[in-house]
């Protein structure tokens, strides 16, 4: 098939071109390279079934495609609270023209949402039945409510135009290949540790996450893509872990001597996210297979070769 990735040079979107490169689909590759970096896609240049088209989808474009994977958008606070207007922007209006693509040329569609619009969750783990806690004007609702109105969207072109969609919900996910100053807590928490500074954990640390590694993620993706079931569907690790477990876990791996610093809370950080991933057994036959420990150790091999060589385009600073 012919298949379009927006956001393919990010960090999901370069590992999934790689996974439908290598069963040989005709893959083009939207990406403006706010977050993204042509340095995650350098096998694929030149391929004669891979495009690479630096494009901003919130602007529109025409192209002929049978599928579309719409990634496209800054998934970090750092980078989607540094122009919060632009966020918004690429939720919806890249959402609404990825959907009009869609719609003109009779290609199937998948939304990446986010764990995200469940907000700060009173429901625990939060299935997808569960409507959200979302501050609609704290100072993450630029996603948090981006991603809300885009699954709105997505499914009024469903009911409305007849556009075959598919919507997953995206727990936390890391792996090789995520930025280095992202701002998430494994890539915060990791390059910290290799470079000799101290592990920032914000509140108590009691608030718990879940993570799921990228390879699974994608797997996950690619079922639900194909699968029958529109969504939403969450796709993330059930395990759930309090980020002082994390920091822990990561301090012993990488240097022991490194110590923890304490930080406040910023608003409206979640105390709790763990998905319900129910439906994505049952649906999608999915879940998850590699352990933290492990997915763990290929995250640090990464960044530790990237640090190491600051010059190298591979290492990147936002």
């Amino acid at each position: 098939m012919r298949i379009l990735v927006t956001g393919g040079a990010g960090f999901i979107g370069s590992h999934l071109i790689d996974r439908l490169m290598a069963e040989n689909h005709d893959v083009v590759c939207l990406d403006n390279f706010y977050t993204g970096r042509k340095h995650n896609l350098l096998k694929w240049i030149n391929h004669p079934f891979f495009e690479l088209i630096r494009h901003d989808i919130t602007e529109p474009i025409r192209l002929e495609v049978d599928q579309i994977y719409h990634l496209a958008c800054p998934a970090s606070p750092v980078h989607y609270q540094y122009n919060p207007v632009k966020t918004v922007k690429t939720n919806v209006m890249g959402t609404l023209y990825m959907l009009g693509l869609a719609k003109r040329v009779k290609a199937r569609f998948l939304l990446a949402s986010t764990s995200e619009v469940y907000g700060d969750p009173n429901v625990h783990p939060q299935p997808e039945t569960y409507w959200g806690n979302v501050n609609p004007i704290g100072i993450r609702s630029c996603y948090d409510e981006g991603k809300r109105v885009a699954e709105t969207l997505t499914f009024d072109y469903h009911r409305q135009n007849q556009v075959d969609v598919r919507v997953a919900r995206i727990f936390n996910t890391y792996g090789p290949r995520m930025l280095v100053q992202d701002g998430r807590v494994i890539s915060n928490f990791v390059a910290q540790a290799l470079q000799g500074e101290p592990l920032t954990v914000y509140g108590t640390g009691k608030q718990t996450r879940s993570f799921c590694y990228v390879s699974d993620l994608v797997d996950g993706l690619i079922q639900l893509m194909n699968g029958e079931q529109t969504g939403p569907i969450n796709l993330g690790n059930p395990e759930e872990y309090t980020v002082l477990e994390l920091a822990q876990q990561i301090q012993n791996l990488i240097n022991p001597d490194v110590p923890i610093e304490f930080q406040p809370l910023p608003m409206d950080d979640p105390q709790r996210r763990c998905p319900d991933i129910d439906k994505a057994k049952m649906y999608l036959n999915w879940h998850p297979t590699v352990p933290l420990s492990e997915g763990l150790q290929r995250t640090i091999q990464d960044f530790s070769t990237r640090l190491s060589n600051p010059a190298d385009p591979a290492y990147i600073e936002v």
